[in-house]
């Protein structure tokens, strides 16, 4: 796969406003909708302690309240404002953002996800920031017309997009054409020394940790473990996680007479040791740009079955650490969960082999590295020839 990591490193560069004769580091913002609990915000915490402090001077802006990992990165050192664009409005937003840009004297701006693309690289512009880099989380900008429209004024602003995934970039290209030649993948990491190697446990318990909201398809998951029940001996199905959906689910599970079949742990802290306590990592989701949870597993040691969507064949070979089933078909997961149940046995290759994977290619100091040359070549081309 071709991504930013593939840029030869680029000499220092450090912002036009600054001499080049004195050295300094080059500002970083990143701008997103918000900072509470999700994928999206781990791995912008991740930024916050994992860049490089003698290159790069990291501030992070949120266009809406804040959450508990904002507070993890003002703990990292890390400047962080919040834009109310509630109480603001669209232009009060816009010219906020603007003041905060020039006040931080900012060279990069890596906006997350297309709303925040839209406020942010119009923003930059306004306040002569001369670098603006974009990442789609999901797979492509959106479903709305109004999510397209903005993607692709957002983009004619922006340097580089990047797709979290081969497949998000490719659906980013075939979204706004024009931007096509811009437009890059860089795989997520995460941070393996979170997630020791501890191979599967041999009793069929599987485990499956996400967002209890409707892209996921928790109901797919719990008809499916209906369904496997009575061929698999003592299973158990982990929920960890909560939202919206979760009283319905509760609900659904009760109805299908699961109830000493699955938990619903909620949200935890303790993934990593709930992760060691199950045999088989299980998700249905609907739609993923590159799914973190599945990462962890593979790191961990769990063999994974999950849905054939967005980023997940990339993340997952099929038969290898692994397999892949079609989305919304609790019969073909069902078949599935039954199937590597009875071949509880070829879990541990696989577990290593998924951790040899991640280790490879999904490491995070490989892709804030990535992105930080990625900062770099941008930077270079913008300076004028000596």
């Amino acid at each position: 796969m071709k991504s930013a990591s593939t840029v030869s490193p680029a000499r220092p560069n450090y912002p036009r406003w600054m001499s080049r004769s004195t050295p300094q580091r080059v500002n970083v913002c990143h701008v997103s909708m918000h900072l509470k609990t999700g994928g999206l915000e781990r791995l912008l915490v991740e930024f916050a302690r994992r860049h490089d402090p003698d290159r790069y001077r990291l501030t992070f802006i949120a266009l809406q309240d804040p959450g508990g990992p904002a507070e993890e990165i003002r703990e990292l050192g890390c400047r962080v404002h919040a834009v109310d664009l509630a109480k603001t409005g669209k232009t009060g937003a816009i010219r906020m953002l603007k003041k905060l840009l020039a006040e931080e004297r900012v060279s990069v701006v890596h906006t997350h996800n297309t709303y925040a693309q839209f406020y942010g690289a119009l923003s930059a512009k306004l306040a002569g920031c001369p670098v603006v880099v974009n990442t789609q989380h999901g797979r492509g900008c959106g479903n709305s017309l109004k999510a397209r429209l903005q993607f692709f004024l957002a983009n004619r602003l922006t340097d580089r997009t990047a797709g979290v995934s081969e497949d998000a970039a490719a659906l980013c290209r075939r979204q706004d054409p024009f931007s096509a030649r811009k437009t890059i993948a860089l795989w997520n990491g995460i941070d393996l020394s979170r997630f020791s190697f501890h191979g599967p446990s041999p009793s069929p318990t599987l485990i499956s940790v996400a967002r209890l909201s409707p892209e996921k398809d928790f109901p797919t998951l719990l008809r499916a473990a209906a369904l496997a029940r009575p061929r698999v001996d003592g299973l158990k199905l982990l929920i960890v996680g909560d939202g919206a959906e979760r009283p319905m689910l509760e609900r659904l599970a009760a109805d299908l007479q699961l109830r000493e079949t699955v938990e619903f742990l909620g949200e935890r802290s303790d993934v990593p040791e709930l992760l060691q306590r199950a045999g088989l990592y299980v998700s249905s989701s609907r739609t993923e740009g590159i799914s973190l949870t599945l990462l962890e597993a593979m790191a961990v040691g769990l063999p994974v079955l999950t849905t054939r969507v967005g980023g997940n064949p990339e993340i997952v070979e099929h038969g290898v650490t692994g397999r892949l089933v079609p989305p919304q078909s609790p019969q073909a997961l069902a078949a599935e969960i039954v199937g590597m149940c009875r071949e509880r046995d070829l879990w541990p290759g696989m577990g290593h082999l998924g951790r040899q994977r991640v280790e490879t290619h999904f490491d995070i100091n490989r892709m804030v590295s990535d992105y930080e040359r990625l900062y770099q070549e941008l930077l270079d081309g913008k300076q004028p020839a000596e």
